[in-house]
């Protein structure tokens, strides 16, 4: 049920290098760090049109998402992620790891987040201004160990060191605010999406546990 629920979503063929179901879940995570590193052009807006979901609560905010994106235009929704996560002053949501943890930006947590990604590989890309403890960046980031996008796809152990370290204890309150955000429209379902999924990936790490 949990791989049919994630195929709904990504739409996506796995890839042969890696397990179907770890494939899957990757590409959720890439979704999930395309939606919040910036508003959606119309090329990804056309893409979620076309998705759908099963019966499920997951299957269900699939269908929102897909709904929600029929009558976006990429100019509305580049108008509310401005809103929601940059802001004239004061944005309504700080997408930061940091932040969630200590109550202020580039904190201890994005140090222990630099020091994993220069063990592991990961290379901050050029051009990106933001701390790499934005959630777009650490769901990049996570796809990318799952799939073997830095060096060789990452042991489960690995991933659940990762996810615990830098996501799981933040992440799920992000996506809580996101979906509960006053300014969220188009961002709600996004939030739910993100929630439920990370709901998953706790249990299924706790199962392997």
């Amino acid at each position: 049920m949990q791989e049919r629920r994630l195929r709904s979503v990504t739409g996506a063929v796995p890839s042969n290098d890696v397990p179907e179901e770890d494939a899957l879940r990757a590409n959720v995570y890439a979704l999930l760090a395309q939606l919040l590193a910036r508003a959606p052009d119309a090329a990804l807006l056309d893409r979620l049109r076309n998705l759908d979901g099963d019966d499920s609560e997951f299957g269900e905010t699939v269908r929102t998402l897909a709904r929600v994106a029929q009558t976006a235009t990429p100019e509305a929704v580049e108008e509310e992620y401005f809103d929601l996560f940059i802001g004239i002053g004061e944005s309504e949501l700080k997408p930061y790891g940091s932040y969630y943890l200590t109550g202020f930006l580039n904190e201890k947590p994005l140090a222990r987040l630099r020091l994993d990604m220069r063990r592991l590989g990961i290379a901050r890309a050029e051009g990106i201004n933001e701390p790499e403890d934005h959630i777009a960046a650490v769901c990049e980031m996570m796809a990318g160990l799952i799939t073997g996008a830095f060096s060789e796809p990452a042991g489960l152990a690995e991933q659940r060191a990762f996810y615990e370290q830098h996501l799981g204890n933040w992440a799920p309150r992000f996506f809580e605010d996101l979906e509960a955000a006053q300014r969220a429209s188009f961002y709600m379902p996004v939030g739910a999406l993100g929630r439920l999924f990370l709901e998953v990936e706790n249990q299924a790490f706790d199962m392997a546990a």
